[in-house]
């Protein structure tokens, strides 16, 4: 079963949620959803005819049960990290793949100028990462992907990351094709930015969190726009350690 979903306010038959003023949450895979609803194992993908579960395309096996109260969604078939080699927030070339081997892993693409869940994804995981002890925080690897690469530069990154995020989380720019590349070997979608009428500019990115384990180096679990802070919390002591939530 395959699923892309574009989400607006007028195409869920309502306004926009208190607090997200002028909201549009694009191309997102709706894995949970769709698993909470049904209760078994599903194919969730971008629907470009790609089959592939083990990273090389956007179709992943994903399982879940019946509690829609659960955040995560565990892949039966997990993504393998793509090679990805881009620009972190010091202007360095950073290796997606060298610079997180071993290393509990969070990927994220967004962009700075959105103006609700990137910054809300960013600054619950925050908050849940200050929850963990010490020596699990310096483990757990944040990476941020801006899907504006343009207006994104590791300058501008440098700036929103401590303030959406924090300081030890890991911003990243380089040339469009390369990120789209990237998040699609992970089952995101992404579309480049585009200027609507009013002037401002739109990226249309998936929002999804996807988990690396650090003992495969896998992405094994989805987490979609909506997981809370509390959420991450108590999740984030097993992802540490390789464990399913």
């Amino acid at each position: 079963m395959s699923a892309q979903k574009t989400h607006t306010p007028e195409s869920q038959g309502g306004p926009a949620r208190p607090g997200r003023p002028g909201r549009r949450t694009p191309l997102v895979i709706a894995a949970a959803a769709i698993v909470a609803a049904i209760g078994i194992t599903a194919a969730v993908g971008l629907g470009d005819g790609e089959t592939s579960g083990t990273g090389k395309g956007p179709v992943a096996q994903v399982s879940g049960g019946t509690d829609s109260t659960v955040a995560a969604t565990v892949l039966d078939r997990p993504y393998d990290k793509p090679a990805l080699v881009l620009t972190d927030t010091k202007g360095e070339k950073y290796d997606l793949r060298e610079r997180t081997k071993g290393k509990p892993t969070l990927v994220y693409f967004g962009y700075t100028h959105c103006p609700d869940v990137c910054p809300m994804t960013m600054s619950n995981i925050a908050i849940a990462r200050k929850q963990l002890p010490k020596a699990d925080q310096d483990k757990l690897q944040v990476v941020f992907v801006t899907t504006d690469p343009e207006r994104d530069t590791s300058a501008e990154l440098a700036k929103w990351l401590p303030a959406a995020g924090d300081p030890s989380f890991t911003g990243l720019t380089g040339e469009f094709s390369a990120i789209q590349a990237g998040a699609r070997q992970m089952g995101i979608g992404i579309d480049p930015p585009k200027k609507e009428k009013d002037g401002k500019v739109v990226s249309m990115h998936g929002a999804q969190v996807i988990a690396f384990s650090p003992t495969t180096d896998q992405g094994y679990v989805l987490y979609g726009e909506d997981t809370t802070a509390e959420q991450y919390a108590e999740d984030l002591p097993k992802l540490v350690k390789g464990e399913n939530p």
